[in-house]
Order: structure tokens, then sequence, then C-alpha cells
């Protein structure tokens, strides 16, 4: 089953005028041209602080650029590749939003319906949307703020485990709610355990066969998979490290995992040219109508270089540019994939390590040459600095003394 632009015209009764479009959303033809030495000097930078290796690939209008430092194993000493698969956290969120957005024009979802009507019982609180879910604005609690309090001992209880929806929900709900429904945005990622408990009660299938038919197969995308409950990255694929907490401590393989602490909220593998793919698929209207696709963009400030829509974030850039897409965090890699408005360029970068501040600010700078080019402000990083207010994941618990992310140490942002 495909969702391109015909499907435009299915929701031509939504209210346009209410949808802000962002000022700096300028057309890839309009931007410098991508500093590609710049961006090697990003991984380069990466791999000092800590990376065992770093990547990245930009997409321009059928141009093709790539660049690769460091390690894909540090046992076997191979090099990491574009080639190579990773685990991609929470960019994870933007497919579960795209599925349901798709539902959406189909006529089976609505978003300002209450989620207790497709899901009964589930939530405590009836006025919760699914609007609200998909733009982090429930107050639900996030069950990774206790689950990944401490990295590694978090990580190893729940690395062979396999969850249910709502046993993860369950963790949510025991804990006060961070807000009232619509009145703040609250990152947690209970909001798209309960997207895929959606994906899966109005498709009647899997999340897995939602992500295959839906958005997969029509974009070919010949490096994307999700298989929860299993543990392995099928075919050539970068090993990911866990930082522990203690300094100096060597890193933790954490390649293996079920991620089923995640799912739907962060547990898709990919690659840098499939996710450049799909965002530029995305956002040039080829997997949902317009209408929702306006719906996904539409705003949440979250500080002064961040926004929030339905699954898709929105960051500002130094050159007045505002990219579209969402950063990754989960146990032993950080991603960023982010595309212009028009999606005619893409970028997407992964360093296979987490639970490294310094490392993720770093990264940050990739969307800095990707698309400011050579005149983006140079950002002043050193080994062992703490990450910025604009750099910082979310979702993931903070640790007291190593002050290198916003909510944890590893979880999906």
């Amino acid at each position: 089953m495909t969702h391109l632009a015909s499907r435009s015209a299915l929701l031509g009764t939504v209210v346009l005028s209410l949808l802000a479009v962002p000022a700096h959303a300028a057309p890839a033809e309009s931007l410098p041209k991508p500093d590609i030495t710049g961006l090697q000097g990003v991984l380069r930078t990466a791999l000092r602080q800590g990376a065992p290796g770093a990547i990245a690939r930009v997409d321009d209008r059928g141009t093709v650029r790539t660049t690769a430092v460091g390690l894909a194993d540090r046992r076997s000493g191979r090099a990491v590749s574009n080639a190579d698969r990773f685990r991609i956290g929470s960019v994870t969120k933007v497919f579960s939003a795209v599925v349901l957005m798709q539902l959406a024009d189909e006529g089976k979802l609505n978003l300002d319906a209450s989620v207790d009507r497709y899901l009964p019982g589930l939530l405590p609180d009836r006025s919760i949307t699914v609007r609200q879910v998909l733009g982090h604005r429930s107050g639900l609690y996030d069950y990774t703020n206790d689950m990944f309090a401490r990295s590694v001992a978090g990580f190893e209880a729940v690395r062979t485990k396999v969850f249910t929806y709502r046993q993860l929900v369950n963790r949510s709900l025991r804990h006060a709610r961070t807000n009232r429904p619509g009145a703040a945005y609250s990152y947690s990622n209970t909001n798209f355990v309960v997207a895929g408990m959606l994906i899966e009660k109005l498709t009647g299938h899997s999340v897995h066969t939602a992500y295959q038919n839906r958005i997969i197969k029509p974009l070919k995308l010949r490096d994307t998979f999700y298989v929860h409950p299993g543990t392995k990255i099928p075919g050539r694929h970068a090993s990911g490290y866990l930082t522990p907490d203690k300094a100096g401590a060597p890193l933790i393989d954490a390649t293996r995992q079920t991620v089923s602490w995640a799912q739907s909220a962060g547990a898709i593998i990919s690659s840098t040219r499939d996710l450049n793919t799909f965002l530029s698929a995305l956002l040039r209207g080829r997997l949902t109508s317009t209408a929702q696709l306006r719906q996904m963009e539409r705003m949440i400030p979250v500080n002064s270089t961040q926004a929030y829509g339905l699954g898709l974030r929105r960051r500002d850039l130094s050159c007045g540019v505002s990219v579209y897409g969402h950063t990754g965090a989960v146990q032993g890699y950080y991603t960023y994939a982010f595309a212009t408005k028009d999606g005619r360029r893409s970028l997407a970068a992964m360093a296979n390590t987490s639970n490294n501040g310094a490392v993720l600010n770093t990264m940050l700078g990739t969307l800095e040459s990707a698309f400011c080019g050579k005149q983006a402000k140079p950002r002043n990083v050193t080994a062992g600095s703490s990450a910025s207010p604009g750099a910082r994941p979310e979702g993931l618990p903070s640790r007291p003394g190593r002050g290198s992310e916003h909510r944890s140490a590893d979880g999906t942002e």
C-alpha cells in the first residue's frame, strides 16, 4: 500500500491558514554549497572526543557527497563507511508519525480525538489527544528517566528484555504527569509508545508491517529494518559503543540489543542513504497529503533554535536557514537526520558512540557545514565540554557529574 502525492486531495478542508510557515525555509538552490572540508573536520573532532567512528552523507539535488572517519568495529579494525547500517534512535519517531498521518489521510484517525477513542482505558486522562501525543504535549512522564538513570547498569538490565507496549506505558503511569494535556511541550518516549499502539490498533498489523508496507517498500529503502525483538543489525553495519558513566572506563559494545524498551519510539535500523531518501520524500509530499504534511510542520517552540511539530523537529541554523528532521540517541549511536523544507538537500550523520555530550554537541556542526557551507559560524567545542542547550538530547535522564546530556545517559532522543 503506497501513499504518494495523489492523497493530497483527501483533506482539502483542513484550514491551512492556521499552519505557521517559518521565515527561514530557504529553497535548496539558494543555499551555500555544502562545506565538505568542514564536515570532515566535525567528524574528526568527534573522534578526538571519543567516538570510534563517524559518517555523513549530503544529498543535494542529485549530487551526493559522503565522508567517513574512524572505525566501524574496534575489534576488527574495519573502517566505517556510509554503506554501514546503524540504529537511528528517535529518528524512528518520524516514521511512526508518518504512518499515523497516512491513517488520518485515510479517514481512520482524527488528530484531535482523544487517544481513549482508539485505545479505551489505556490512559487515565481521556482528554489527551492524538495530536498532543505526537507533539509531546500529553504530559505523560518519560519512563526512560528511571530506566537509564545509570547508563551501563540500566542498559544491561534491558539489553535482551522484551517489553509489551502496555508494560512501558504502565511504567510511565506510575509517575505524576509533567503538565496538564496540551499545556506545554515536554519530550517523552511514552508518547511514541502510544503512537505504536495506535498504529497497531488502526491497521490491524504490527508496526513492522506498517513501516514495511507504507514507507520502506514504496521508497525502496534497502537498508531500513525493524527487527524487534531481534538483537542483530542485518548485513554490513557499524558497531555501537556506549560510554560508561565513570570517566576512563572502557567503552561497552552495545550493538546487540532488542531495543524493546523503545520500539516505535526508537528501534529502527537504517543508513545515511535511506534516511536522506526518506526525509526528502516526506518533505516533498510523497508520503502524505499536503494537508497532513503541514500538520507535521506546525511547530511549537522548544528554545531559541528548535521547535517541534508532530514527530518532526525544526532546527534554526546560524546562517538563518531552518531544517526539518529529527535527532536520535540510542545506546551506541548518535544520529542527525535533517533536510531543507523543500526536501532538495538532506543530511544524515552518525557517530557510533553515545552518553558522550561532547560528541553529541560536535555532531550538531554537521548541519552547519551541510546547510550553511563555509559561512557557518565556528563551533568552539573541546573534548570533555558539555553540550549546549541547543544540542541536548531529550527524553533521557540527566546524571550528576557528567553534565553532558539533557535528560539521560542513553535512551532515545
